[in-house]
């Protein structure tokens, strides 16, 4: 019995090295309409990061399933927002793998219109969103915003408003001024 436990912590530290390589992400580059989005999806970890070049406007987001948040830097305001996703609203994950597979889906989500504006009062603590949130918004002031009841009437400026696009189907308006800037 010994002389099988020797190979075998032997083979587990030699394997799980190489196991760590492993990238169970998979990269879908995509090109946009104007630019370029770049995304990489997660599964394991519940996650899609974007890199979106458009130059009317540039943003780098993060969708994190797992815990129901989306997080975007908007490079056009030098600051990070974060918002709750509303499953009924936003596609799922499942959804967006499918359609960067270009395969045909049954339904997309719409979320065209859905309108969030910036609340006062920075973000203090980023680490408990997440290291991957925390490295995309840490040189950059990061606020909460909330999502718009459809329908409901906003005395905004319509100047103050980001929009943020990704493939066909999640269209979202970031509006309000970022305190101090």
């Amino acid at each position: 019995m010994k002389h099988l436990i020797a190979p075998s912590i032997l083979v587990a530290f030699f394997l799980t090295p190489s196991l760590a390589l492993l990238d169970i992400s998979d990269s879908h580059p995509l090109d946009g309409s104007v630019g370029t989005q770049s995304i990489r999806v997660n599964a394991f970890r519940g996650m899609v990061s974007i890199r979106d070049n458009n130059v009317l406007s540039e943003w780098d987001g993060i969708l994190d399933y797992k815990n129901a948040l989306l997080a975007a830097k908007l490079f056009s305001k030098m600051a990070c927002v974060l918002a709750k996703m509303d499953p009924s609203a936003f596609p799922t994950l499942d959804d967006i793998i499918k359609a960067l597979d270009h395969k045909p889906l049954k339904h997309y989500p719409s979320t065209h219109g859905l309108t969030y504006t910036v609340l006062p009062g920075r973000v203090k603590n980023l680490a408990q969103y997440g290291m991957s949130i925390k490295e995309m918004c840490r040189d950059v002031p990061t606020y909460f915003v909330q999502q718009q009841k459809e329908g409901s009437a906003l005395a905004i400026n319509p100047d103050s408003c980001s929009e943020v696009q990704l493939l066909s189907f999640l269209g979202l308006s970031i509006c309000g001024e970022i305190p101090g800037l």
